[in-house]
């Protein structure tokens, strides 16, 4: 219970510092286009921690890395991005929030996870808590981008199970690494083909560059993807509505946004799902199936 309770901190850090991106973005990089800040992001991060490991894929795990390099950055930020331009972002951030629910599916159908029926109502209880939490009266609609929105949330949701499906014979930090540098690569053509050219960089802009590449990448994804090996795929991704919650409280702290009782309520549905997702994850696989609503044949890690 200690271990797990240490796990569940660490891995918690990872979506706390990302709910951070919105205020960094848009304070610190507010000249940048999307794409080139996703690639800043993920590349450098990544070829720092390959030079620091000085390790690299062998045989099928070429492929794989290049599989979850796109699931896990490439494909989900580009998506992600789309779907805060089109969307706003109340609307966004809760389209997103649909991957800790697929993610139970996506475990059940991959990896023979048990699907218990705790876990959807966790996952559900969250999806309402960041709705509350990020939703406006006035909130318009875009297909596209709820469409965009809803690719990045899969992409996520398989990017996490396979992450823990296919564990590396490799250090922690390598398997961050590889995933890194990956999606960093797939968005070096994307973004010179369709972004335009970064302005020069101030310090302000290097400063945020720096939060969301060392802290807010190398650092957070070493310590989500430890999560992701030691936790239960649904588990983990509960954790990612912390997320937004942590970004409405940075609005109130440091840009003077209101904080309702509304989006009070908000956060104590995200919390209470969370808890939920540790309750759900804490049945006996031996007595499981009395509140199961299916389990898929096991699949091999």
């Amino acid at each position: 219970m200690k271990h797990q309770t240490s796990d569940l901190f660490l891995t918690a850090i990872a979506p706390v510092i990302w709910g951070s991106s919105y205020i960094v973005t848009t304070e610190l990089l507010p000249g940048f286009s999307p794409m080139t800040v996703a690639l800043l992001r993920a590349l450098p991060a990544g070829l720092l921690l390959l030079l620091m490991v000085r390790q690299l894929p062998g045989g099928i795990w070429w492929l794989r890395i290049f599989i979850l390099g796109a699931l896990n950055f490439s494909i989900f930020w580009s998506m992600l991005f789309v779907s805060a331009y089109r969307l706003p972002g109340g609307v966004a951030a809760t389209v997103g929030a649909v991957q800790p629910l697929l993610v139970v599916f996506v475990a059940a159908l991959l990896r023979g996870s048990a699907l218990r029926l705790l876990s959807v109502v966790a996952a559900l209880v969250g999806l309402a808590g960041v709705a509350l939490l990020v939703v406006t009266p006035n909130a318009a609609l875009d297909l596209l981008g709820v469409a965009a929105g809803l690719a990045s949330a899969v992409s996520m949701a398989f990017g996490t199970v396979l992450s823990r499906k296919w564990q590396p014979p490799v250090p922690l930090l390598a398997f961050t690494a590889w995933q890194l540098t990956a999606g960093g690569l797939l968005l070096v053509p994307v973004t010179l083909l369709f972004e335009p050219a970064p302005p020069m960089p101030t310090a302000a802009n290097v400063l945020g560059l720096i939060w969301l590449g060392l802290i807010g990448a190398a650092l957070t994804y070493a310590f989500w993807f430890r999560g992701v090996a030691r936790l239960e795929s649904a588990v983990v991704s509960s954790l990612g509505f912390l997320s937004p919650a942590t970004a409405v409280l940075l609005g109130w702290l440091f840009l003077n946004e209101s904080l309702t009782l509304q989006q009070i309520a908000g956060v104590l549905l995200v919390i209470g799902s969370i808890w939920l997702g540790q309750r759900a994850a804490r049945i006996p696989a031996a007595s499981a199936g009395k509140s199961d609503l299916v389990a898929v044949g096991s699949a091999p890690r």
